[in-house]
């Protein structure tokens, strides 16, 4: 599906999703800690799908096989799905997904995306209450969500769904924060305009204390550098994806855009920006990795 009828899909479930709200409440109440940030990214999930980075299967699977002997025989549960980005990582190797997201409308959105597919399933969950059954799991992975989780919550969760054995691969891909001339200039206007700072920084050590959520088990990592190059309209999207960026309407959103169409005059060249990319895998296995429910844990 292009990314265009991926933005058409994603937009029309979005206005279906509003006339029940009622709904969205209700997962809220259930699996509040995650919520509480989900809710974030009520009124993007149309422009997340069409303008957000992919993940690109050829980096990604070949490492997951080599360490952790991923097959298509996995059943993956991706946290935090969103529209669904990484589950497809899993899709395209042949896996069952169950795609566990708790703000309705990206929820909705990659229900639609991937309506059709009976190896694809999406529920209404959160990181740490995925509502999935004990031991059912190959692998669990979260894309760009890791920060918006109560994490040691999560990982008692994680553990909890895995089969003895089983993975959990935390993979991230986007623009980077530092290298080229771009990207430490939008870093700085993301800085100055939105709350990027005060609210979201602080939210992303956990990814430095990651590995010792494996301490004494396995854990593997990679990162593998490239560059995106967009256009107006892409660099726009892209920007408006993110959770910190102000949304058309609000107050904040004339002064926010103008700040960066300036910045997109100001480095595009021939009218499209370069900027520096990462794909960032981590995969870890408990040093327990049989379920606490299971008659051969170990103590």
């Amino acid at each position: 599906m292009s990314k265009a009828h991926q933005y058409a899909a994603a937009q029309g479930c979005i206005l279906r999703l509003r006339a029940v709200r009622c709904g969205s409440r209700a997962v809220a109440r259930k699996y509040r800690t995650m919520t509480v940030y989900a809710e974030r990214f009520t009124g993007k999930a149309a422009v997340y799908a069409r303008f957000r980075e992919g993940y690109e299967p050829h980096h990604v699977l070949p490492l997951l096989r080599e360490w952790c002997g991923l097959t298509s025989q996995w059943s993956v549960a991706d946290i935090g799905a969103g529209t669904g980005m990484a589950a497809d990582l899993f899709r395209a190797n042949g896996n069952r997904v169950i795609a566990v997201e708790p703000n309705a409308e990206m929820r909705a959105a990659c229900a639609s995306l991937h309506a059709g597919d009976d190896q694809f399933t999406v529920a209404a969950g959160a990181a740490e209450a995925t509502g999935l059954a004990d031991a059912s799991i190959d692998m669990v992975t979260a894309g760009r969500a890791l920060h918006w989780f109560d994490a040691e919550a999560a990982f008692r969760e994680f553990r909890r769904i895995l089969k003895p054995g089983g993975w959990v691969a935390i993979i991230a891909c986007g623009r980077t924060e530092d290298g080229r001339p771009e990207n430490k200039a939008y870093k700085a206007l993301l800085q100055a305009s939105t709350s990027r700072d005060s609210f979201h920084e602080p939210l992303l050590a956990v990814y430095r204390k990651l590995e010792a959520f494996f301490a004494g088990g396995s854990f593997r990592h990679a990162e593998l550098p490239g560059e995106m190059h967009l256009g107006w309209e892409e660099l726009r999207g892209l920007t408006l994806s993110l959770s910190q960026a102000p949304i058309p309407g609000s107050v904040s959103f004339p002064a926010f855009e103008a700040e960066l169409r300036s910045y997109f005059d100001r480095y595009a060249q021939n009218g499209r920006i370069t900027l520096s990319t990462r794909t960032w895998l981590n995969a870890g296995q408990f040093a327990n990795c049989f379920n606490e429910s299971s008659p051969t844990v170990r103590r």
